[in-house]
């Protein structure tokens, strides 16, 4: 008898060092309690948890944070001033996810820096960072998958897959994901 079939994920195993799990584990306790509970309001205090963690957050004051946001590893985040994370957002950054100035992430929106090899039986990680440009607008439920670049201003619509770089000032909205017309301005004379 020549043993048991192939299947996938045979002989896999974990990719982070010993260290990395203990601080992953550390910053799951810390953000299912510290972090989850802490009032809405108080978006620094989370982002200095973050930052804590290793997350490059220059400027903890000045971003929005909301307190059932859940992100997998800190020390892959950047968070640039005047950018947001909304509600139940997920962020799985295997890879670092950054968001320029004033980024703004809807709710639900999942992150995704990272899959599998599919073709192979062990079935190995693969990473690649998530970058969100600048005043760019995540609607909910958007799913954005590993090595996407949003450009500047861009408007990705409601529940999207985006698995594929999307321009900057544009409105773009799909399963995929693709750029459907310009995105004006915003106007900055209204309240």
């Amino acid at each position: 008898m020549s043993g048991e079939a192939p299947y996938l994920g045979q002989n896999c195993v974990t990719p982070y060092p010993r260290n990395e799990i203990i601080r992953r584990v550390t910053w799951s306790v810390v953000q299912a309690t510290v972090f989850r509970f802490s009032p809405r309001p108080c978006h620094q205090w989370r982002a200095l948890l973050l930052k804590w963690f290793g997350a490059d957050i220059p400027a903890p004051d000045q971003v929005v944070i909301f307190p059932t946001v859940r992100i997998t590893f800190p020390w892959r985040l950047r968070l640039d001033p005047r950018s947001m994370i909304g509600r139940d957002v997920l962020i799985y950054n295997l890879a670092t996810v950054s968001l320029a100035r004033g980024a703004n992430i809807s709710q639900r929106v999942h992150l995704c820096a990272g899959t599998h090899d599919y073709s192979k039986w062990t079935m190995p990680l693969v990473t690649a960072p998530i970058q969100i440009g600048e005043n760019a607008w995540i609607a909910a439920d958007v799913f954005v998958g590993p090595g996407v670049t949003i450009g500047e201003l861009a408007v990705i619509g409601a529940r999207s897959v985006v698995v594929r770089d999307q321009p900057a000032r544009m409105i773009c909205a799909g399963h995929p994901c693709k750029p459907l017309k310009p995105r004006p301005d915003p106007d900055s004379t209204a309240s």
